[in-house]
C-alpha cells in the first residue's frame, strides 16, 4: 500500500505549503534522532516524516502523489523484463537515461535521496540552509505612505543559537565517523530490481555522526527571539505594496544566510485626498458667482497650497489637472498629478435678500437648460 504523506504530516489533502512547512518542524523536532537516542522507532518515524515532506513540499512531486499515489519510485520499463531489471549493473551500467525525461528521472532520484542524483553529490540536507523568509503587515498613514517613512517595527524570528553557534551541537562535543555508512557518506538503496548509490540518509553524506544536540536550541541552531528592527518605507508606496529587507528573516540552518523579511502595506485612507495609482483626486466647492464669473481659488495638495484658475461658465463635476502634485513613482524622482473636481454650492436660501437676486437672476438667465431633454 501506498504511504499517506498528508496522514503522516497530520494535513489535510488541500492544506497550502506554508501548513505543511509547519507541520513538518513540529514533528521533525519531536521525533529528531539527537533528541530521542537509541530510541529505533523515534528514528524510523524521523526517516518517514522527511520522505513526506520531500514529496509535499514539492510541487512537481506532490502533484505527481496526489494523480498516482506515488513520486517516481519507477521511471518507464524499470520493472521485471525492462532494462534495469534482473541482471542490470547496480551502479546503473546499460541503463539509458535518455530513454526517460530528464524531469521525471530528477524527480525519481530526488525522491530516493532528497535531490544527490547519479555522479554528484547534490545539496545535503543537512548543509548549510538559507533561513525561511517572514512576512510582516504594517498599517502607514496616507502622508507617510506618499512621502516615505523610518520606523521601528518588533517581530519575532528565529536567531541564531549564541551556544551552540547555528550547529545546533553542543560546542566541543566533536564527531564521529557515522555508523550507518562506515564513515564514507554513501549508502546504498534497493527499489524492486534496482540498486542505487547515493547520501547517507543517516549522517545526509558528511560521513560524520553528529554530537551531543544543543540544550538551548534543542539541535535546531536557532531559537525564537523578538527583535525591535528599524525598516525604511520608501515614497510612493501604497496599498498591496511589499516592502524588502533584506537579511532580517529566519536565521539560516549550520551558517547558512538568514532569510528576508517582506512587509506589506496598509494604507489608511485621506480625509481629503483619493488615490489612483500615482494621480490624486480632490473635490473642492466653488460658488455660483466664481462659477459664472470665473475666478482664481487657492486649493491644497499633499505638497503645499496653490492657485488655480476657474473660467467663466464653469459647472458642477468639472476636472482641473495640476501637473506633477500627485504621489511619486517608487525608485524615481517623477510624480503623478493632482485632479480638482469642483462642485458648485448653492447659495443660503433662508437669506430674503438672496432670494430677491435668485428670482432677477431667473429672469434675465436665459433659455431654460432643460428645453432639449424634454423637461419643463
Amino acid at each position: 500500500m501506498a504511504k499517506d504523506y498528508y496522514q503522516i504530516l497530520g494535513v489535510s489533502k488541500g492544506a497550502a505549503l506554508a501548513d505543511i512547512k509547519k507541520a513538518y518542524r513540529k514533528l521533525a523536532r519531536k521525533y529528531h534522532p539527537d533528541l530521542n537516542p537509541g530510541d529505533k522507532a523515534s528514528e524510523a518515524k524521523f526517516k518517514e516524516i522527511q520522505e513526506a515532506y520531500s514529496v509535499l513540499s514539492d510541487p512537481k512531486k506532490r502533484t505527481q502523489y496526489d494523480q498516482f499515489g506515488s513520486a517516481g519510485d519507477f521511471p518507464p520499463g524499470a520493472g521485471p523484463g525492462g532494462r534495469g531489471g534482473p541482471g542490470a549493473s547496480p551502479e546503473f551500467e546499460g541503463f539509458n537515461f535518455s530513454d526517460y525525461g530528464s524531469s521525471s528521472f530528477k524527480d525519481f532520484f530526488e525522491n530516493l535521496f532528497g535531490g544527490a542524483g547519479p555522479g554528484r553529490s547534490g545539496r545535503v540536507e543537512g548543509g548549510p540552509g538559507r533561513g525561511e523568509d517572514l512576512n510582516y503587515t504594517m498599517k502607514i498613514g496616507f502622508e507617510d505612505a506618499i512621502r516615505g517613512v523610518q520606523t521601528r517595527i518588533r517581530l519575532n524570528r528565529l536567531a541564531e543559537c549564541d551556544t551552540c553557534g547555528g550547529s545546533g551541537q553542543v560546542p566541543g562535543s566533536g564527531s564521529r565517523a557515522c555508523p550507518a555508512c562506515g564513515g564514507t557518506g554513501r549508502a546504498n538503496m534497493q527499489r524492486g530490481f534496482m540498486k542505487f548509490s547515493g547520501a547517507c540518509p543517516s549522517c545526509r553524506g558528511s560521513g560524520k555522526a553528529q554530537g551531543d544536540a544543543c540544550p538551548d536550541c534543542r539541535g535546531a541552531g536557532s531559537v525564537e527571539r523578538s527583535a525591535q528592527i528599524s525598516v525604511r518605507i520608501p515614497a510612493g508606496v501604497d496599498t498591496g505594496s511589499r516592502v524588502r529587507i533584506p537579511g532580517r528573516g529566519n536565521a539560516g540552518r549550520n551558517g547558512g544566510p538568514p532569510g528576508d523579511l517582506y512587509i506589506s502595506i496598509e494604507v489608511a485612507p485621506h480625509a481629503l485626498f483619493r488615490r489612483e495609482g500615482a494621480n490624486i483626486s480632490l473635490k473642492v466647492p466653488i460658488t455660483v458667482p466664481e462659477a459664472t464669473l470665473g475666478a482664481k481659488i487657492e486649493v491644497p495638495t499633499l505638497w503645499g497650497k496653490t492657485t488655480i484658475r476657474i473660467p467663466p461658465g464653469t459647472k458642477s463635476g468639472q476636472k482641473f489637472r495640476i501637473r506633477e502634485q500627485g504621489a511619486p513613482a517608487p525608485g524615481t524622482k517623477a510624480r503623478g498629478d493632482e485632479f480638482v473636481e469642483v462642485a458648485i454650492v448653492p447659495p443660503p436660501f433662508d437669506d430674503q435678500r438672496v432670494r430677491e437676486l435668485m428670482k432677477e437672476l431667473e429672469r434675465v438667465s436665459g433659455p431654460n437648460p432643460r428645453e432639449n431633454t424634454g423637461g419643463n
